[in-house]
């Protein structure tokens, strides 16, 4: 049997490749973590619309 660790929302962003989708681990405030899983084109639109709204540098 695994280890049992504790769960925070300490820590970076994740995104992970699995399977033929993606897995994005988001910290949440006040502990905890909110997985969402996408596809490929799930994944494009979001990055799209993420740059839309971002100022850019």
């Amino acid at each position: 049997m695994a280890a049992m660790k504790p769960r925070t929302g300490d820590g970076p962003l994740e995104v992970t490749k699995e399977g033929r989708g993606y897995v994005m681990r988001v910290p949440l405030e006040g502990g905890g973590r909110l997985v969402v899983e996408l596809n490929a084109t799930e994944a494009k639109e979001l990055g799209d619309k993420l740059l839309e709204v971002l100022p850019q540098a």
